[in-house]
This record gives structure tokens, C-alpha cells and sequence, in this order.
């Protein structure tokens, strides 16, 4: 049975006032909502996930073990990832993020033409109704891709535009340089998004563009999803996403408000605008640490900690450490098919600070480069499933669901050897303390018994099972293996 638990969350800056108790209450603080510190989150693109209603394929569509391109189709939809959730929940996932579901004309939905309808191609708004419930009974939490910045040629008020010219009531919607309208592939003669005609930019400031984009964003919000993930939203004013938080909260305290921004965020993680952003530069430390090796222990201690030092407290918990998308190659692919590189970061998303995000088959040792290549169907076939990977993903789940020190401890480096090409960090959580070591070595590392607490008479290793007391410790007994990892937990003594 899924329990909605509302926490007291909202902007610093913003005055919400919430009825239903005994008097109105004002909530100033903490403004990330506490659920964000125990997803585990599950990226999928839904085109390419799992067809589960052939009668909605598209016409043309392809073999679902097809190479992908650019514009073609595979027939995914909302009834397959409905029916592939408990896999999700044998996996130990709790949340899913969602690329574009609302009405395109492209395979990956970031071209609108239909902001209030589910695209034809996916289902029916009673296909995703049912999703988000079958979602919730599993005690999966849900969160919608929201491209508000631009729309397909589409979209009803451009079509306007088009048909009408400058007689149109939408021509504000959109800047416009002159008529009639030239539309791809001639080059635009309007705003577009990088230039590229097909996606003409919303002036999400007009009075009338905000209060539509308002209107789609409370209507999904009421119907039940858990929050969003804003497309590019840096492109638009700090002031619409100001008013845009206000009106998220008001219809959902607990919606979370997660920001595509791949460099430094600081501007719109003040509490005033998202919880959190997609922690691409998580993401960039360990493909140069881990997967390319260009990056030594002591640069990548650094990144993660001038990260941590950057945002506030709750901000780290709730930021989505992620190590593959659907707009970058896949990890797997930049470590060169070498699965130990792939193990030992999903080590360090599983122990780290933050919500750690699993782009759909990366569990199985899917491949690919940039877009298109990493966008390939979800292979269904076990027998072409790497089990190893599938086995250490479970596992790191596990540990990280079962301890709560994962989830809500302090974080403080360790040890940065560019030597040992070794790096550990400590977590702390009550009386319990956990370390972890990633060793990126091709050969075994020794790590000095000096480095452990000696308040810890007892740790235990969390992968291979073992007690190791501080006396073995002493003796030397603490390597760790070529390109592996090491999760230590044990309680603090005084």
C-alpha cells in the first residue's frame, strides 16, 4: 500500500501556509523533501524500454534489437514499463525518472506539440494513471520529464502563429523576427532552442505563456506525480522558476524539483527555485577517476569535495549521481567493456552522498556512445545479460537500502593516494561509522590500519561478509584487490 508521507518542506523565501490542522502553519526550512535521501533512482527512456500494447505501435516501427538512429522507432511504451516493474522492484529501485511522455512527433518527446496529453504512441492519460498507481502500491516514487523552455513547430500556438502571422493571439508566445514564419529546413527566423528550427523558444515571462505552462504543470502535479526534471532550465529566468517552485509546493509539499544543470548550480539551489540537479560533475569525477584514468585520486577528492562545499547540506543528499544518460555515452562504453571500472562506480554512487540514478541497462552491461548509441532498446533476453553486473548492482542496492548510513550520514575524505591510485572516504551516522575504499589499481593496494578509527573495536566488510577486528587490522590483513572496492561498517566506542 503506498502511504504519501508529508514532511514540512518548502523555499526559504517562499510563505506557504498550509490548512487542514487546528491553525495555519508557516514552514521556513528544509526545503528538499526527506524522500529524496532514500531514492534510488531509475532512468528510463520510454521509447526504448519495453513494448507492452502493440496496437499503439508507431507505423514503420523497427526490430526491437534494431540499431538506433535519430528518428527511428521501437514501439516502447507505458504498458511495458508497467509490466517490467517488478523487475524494477527486484532490483531494489524506488524511484524512476521519466524522460518526455506528453504528445511529439519525435521518438524521444522533447519536440511538445501536447503539453495535457500522454502521446499516442505511449498510451493513454488512464495508461499512465494506472502506472504512477501500480508505481505507488510498490512504494515507487515518480518523476516526470518537464520541457518548458521550448516546443515542437507543433504546438498549437506556433501552428497559430504560422497560419495567422502577426494577426495571431499567440505571436507574443514566441519572438519572432519577422513574417511569414520560416520553418525548418530553412534556417529560422525566430528563437529557437541552439538555433535548431524544430524547437522554437517559449517566452516563458509572457504573462499568458506562464500561466498556460502553470496550468499543465498543476495538472500533472495533482494527478499524482512525485516531481519533476527540468529540461534545460537555465535557459529560462530565475523569476518564472521562483513562481514555478511556489505553485509546485502549494499543490505538493513533497514534489520533488530536480534541475538539468550540468556545471554549477549554486544560483538555483538556494531554496527558492529546485531541490537539486542531475550531479553531472558526480558524473564527469568518475569517468576520469574510474573509467579513463585521467584524473588522479587527490583531482578527484577535490571535485567531490569542492561539490559538497558548494551546496548546502540537504542539497547533497538529495542531488542525482548519475554516471550514464540518455545524453552521454554510457559508462560502460567509456571504460572500454571493462566491467571492474563499471562495478567500482556504482560502488561509489551506492555508498556516496546523494541519490545515486541507474540509466536503464547499465545494470546489465548495456552499451553505446553518444546519442544515439545510448539510447538502444532494454535487452529482455537474460541470456544476453551480463549476471555479474546485474548481481553487484542488486547487491550495492541492497547495502545502500539496508543502511541508513548510506542515506544520511556525514561524509568526510579519507584518503586520496595518486600513488596507490586509491581513494576512501568516511561516513558517520548516530554511533555507526562506514569506510569505503575504491581502488582503481591494476594491482592490489595495502591501506596502513592507521587510517581506521581505533574507537571501532569491530568492522565489518560489507561485500565479502567478514569481521575484521582492529588487531587484525594491525597485522596488515586490509588489502584491496586490483580495480575493487572495500564498504567497512562498525559501531563507534568510546
Amino acid at each position: 500500500m503506498w502511504i504519501r508521507t508529508v514532511s514540512l518542506h518548502i523555499a526559504v523565501v517562499a510563505t506557504i501556509f498550509i490548512t487542514g490542522c487546528d491553525s495555519h502553519k508557516q514552514y521556513k526550512n528544509n526545503f528538499v523533501p526527506l524522500w529524496a535521501k532514500d531514492a534510488v533512482f531509475y532512468q528510463i527512456f520510454p521509447e526504448r524500454f519495453a513494448n507492452g500494447d502493440t496496437t499503439n505501435d508507431p507505423e514503420g516501427k523497427v526490430a526491437w534489437d534494431a540499431e538506433p538512429t535519430q528518428s527511428n522507432y521501437f514501439g516502447g511504451d507505458i504498458q511495458g514499463i508497467i509490466n517490467k516493474l517488478d523487475y524494477l522492484t527486484e532490483l531494489g529501485i524506488n524511484a524512476i525518472y521519466l524522460n518526455p511522455i506528453f504528445e511529439s512527433n519525435t521518438n524521444h518527446k522533447y519536440h511538445t506539440i501536447d503539453y495535457l496529453k500522454i502521446d499516442r504512441h505511449f498510451g493513454t492519460e488512464e495508461t499512465f494513471l494506472k502506472f504512477l498507481k501500480e508505481c505507488h502500491d510498490r512504494n515507487i516514487r515518480v518523476i516526470i520529464d518537464g520541457v518548458f523552455n521550448h516546443t515542437g513547430t507543433q504546438f498549437f500556438a506556433f501552428k497559430d502563429i504560422v497560419e495567422k502571422g502577426e494577426k495571431s493571439k499567440y505571436v507574443n508566445w514566441y519572438s519572432i523576427h519577422s513574417f511569414p514564419v520560416k520553418l525548418p529546413p530553412e534556417k529560422p527566423n525566430y528563437e529557437a532552442w541552439w538555433g535548431i528550427g524544430e524547437l522554437p523558444k517559449l517566452m516563458a515571462d509572457n504573462q499568458e505563456v506562464k500561466k498556460y505552462l502553470f496550468d499543465v504543470s498543476k495538472y500533472w502535479t495533482e494527478k499524482g506525480i512525485d516531481g519533476w526534471r527540468l529540461d534545460v532550465p537555465n535557459e529560462m529566468s530565475h523569476q518564472f522558476w521562483k513562481d514555478w517552485r511556489i505553485l509546485i509546493k502549494q499543490t505538493n509539499l513533497e514534489a520533488l524539483i530536480i534541475g538539468e544543470i550540468w556545471n554549477d548550480a549554486i544560483p538555483w539551489l538556494q531554496g527558492d527555485q529546485f531541490d537539486a540537479v542531475m550531479n553531472y560533475r558526480f558524473r564527469g569525477a568518475c569517468v576520469g577517476f574510474i573509467a579513463l584514468k585521467n584524473k588522479s585520486a587527490s583531482q578527484f577528492d577535490s571535485i567531490l569535495t569542492e561539490i559538497r562545499s558548494t551546496y548546502k547540506e540537504e542539497v547533497n543528499f538529495a542531488l542525482q549521481n548519475l554516471i550514464s544518460s540518455h545524453d552521454t555515452e554510457r559508462f560502460l562504453t567509456l571504460s572500454e567493456n571493462d566491467t571492474n571500472k563499471l562495478k567500482l562506480a556504482v560502488l561509489m554512487q551506492m555508498t556516496y552522498v546523494g541519490s545515486p540514478m541507474i540509466y536503464y541497462g547499465d545494470e546489465i552491461g548495456m552499451t553505446g556512445g553518444k546519442d544515439p548509441e545510448c539510447r538502444r532498446t532494454m535487452k529482455w533476453d537474460k541470456s544476453k545479460w551480463n549476471m555479474g553486473l546485474w548481481n553487484w548492482f542488486r547487491k550495492l542496492i541492497q547495502i545502500r537500502n539496508n543502511n541508513d548510513i548510506f542515506r544520511k550520514g556525514s561524509i568526510e575524505s579519507l584518503i586520496a593516494d595518486d600513488s596507490l591510485q586509491l581513494y576512501g572516504f568516511v561516513r558517520k551516522y548516530q554511533n555507526n561509522e562506514a569506510v569505503i575504499f575504491i581502488n582503481t589499481n591494476i594491482d592490489s593496494v595495502s591501506v596502513p590500519y592507521s587510517i581506521m578509527n581505533k574507537n571501532v573495536k569491530y568492522y565489518e566488510e560489507l561485500l565479502n561478509g567478514k569481521t575484521y577486528s582492529m588487531n587484525e587490522l594491525k597485522n596488515d590483513s586490509l588489502r584491496i584487490a586490483p580495480q575493487s572496492g572495500m564498504i567497512f561498517i562498525g559501531k563507534i566506542t568510546e
